[in-house]
């Protein structure tokens, strides 16, 4: 309890820090007139209780709040990025298996892995939806997409990761289960797996938050309205006369992507320490 106060507490100083270098910032630019890096004014940088304040008002006249319009736009978002942080992760993590074992696939296919990565995901999600979305059942249809493109931002660091850490046990151990005459599937579970769960973790702490911008962004072509990446696009569209509506946007989608990286932190400590070699 006393660590977990701790920490709440140094996350409210650096919250409080940040929101003063914020406000500070724009008084001194806007008291001395400077233009550079940029014009610093209500419409290149409100101020932040403006930000949250807006979340408060109505989306529209008469209409909800925008922070029930914005949650309910996450929660569409949130499904098809843990659908895609799913798919992603359990792919990425038999590639690296497979790769791992198999030196020749190895240096036959990561080129190819590599080489996915760097297309612009702007480039790869319309063409994603244009040749998927028709061969999905009704059910999936536009958000089932979206998830696979979320999924192509996912694997990649699982994959990389698998590798290091399957590589990374322990050859001591290694050479005493080969002793034993333990087959390769036991070596796998029993002492690579467990020696690679903090490499494959802290990949999964990058692919958690890239599968929530993954999903942002292949709403895009997709023209869902359901998501967040509707509501930037529709917020974006009135920035110069009301920028709060953006910005408060960019503060919930932020927000879900800090939720998914916390809950693969908990995920951590709870498998990592229950791991072999620390139970031992």
């Amino acid at each position: 309890m006393r660590s977990a106060v701790g920490r709440g507490a140094v996350f409210v100083l650096v919250a409080a820090l940040l929101w003063g270098f914020w406000e500070g910032y724009r008084w001194l630019w806007t008291r001395t007139g400077w233009t550079w890096p940029f014009r610093v004014d209500a419409t290149s940088m409100p101020h932040l209780h403006d930000v949250f304040h807006a979340l408060w008002l109505p989306a529209r006249y008469q209409g909800p709040r925008l922070i029930s319009v914005l949650l309910k736009a996450s929660a569409f978002t949130a499904k098809e990025a843990a659908v895609g942080f799913a798919m992603g992760a359990a792919a990425g993590f038999v590639l690296g298996v497979v790769l791992a074992h198999f030196r020749v696939l190895q240096r036959g296919i990561l080129p190819y892995a590599v080489a996915s990565q760097t297309v612009p995901i702007l480039v790869v999600a319309p063409m994603v939806v244009v040749w998927l979305n028709p061969k999905l059942p009704p059910g999936l249809r536009d958000w089932g997409s979206v998830a696979v493109i979320a999924a192509y931002l996912t694997f990649f660091p699982v994959t990389i990761s698998t590798i290091r850490g399957l590589h990374a046990a322990d050859r001591r151990a290694l050479e005493l289960m080969r002793s034993y005459a333990a087959g390769e599937l036991r070596v796998l579970w029993k002492l690579r797996v467990p020696a690679a769960l903090p490499y494959i973790f802290a990949a999964l702490k990058v692919s958690a938050t890239a599968s929530v911008v993954g999903a942002i962004i292949g709403e895009l072509p997709s023209s869902i309205q359901s998501g967040l990446g509707g509501q930037i696009i529709n917020y974006a569209q009135y920035y110069t006369i009301q920028p709060t509506g953006l910005w408060a946007t960019n503060v919930v989608a932020a927000a879900l992507g800090i939720s998914f990286f916390l809950i693969i932190l908990l995920a951590e400590k709870l498998v990592v320490r229950r791991a072999p070699e620390n139970v031992a």
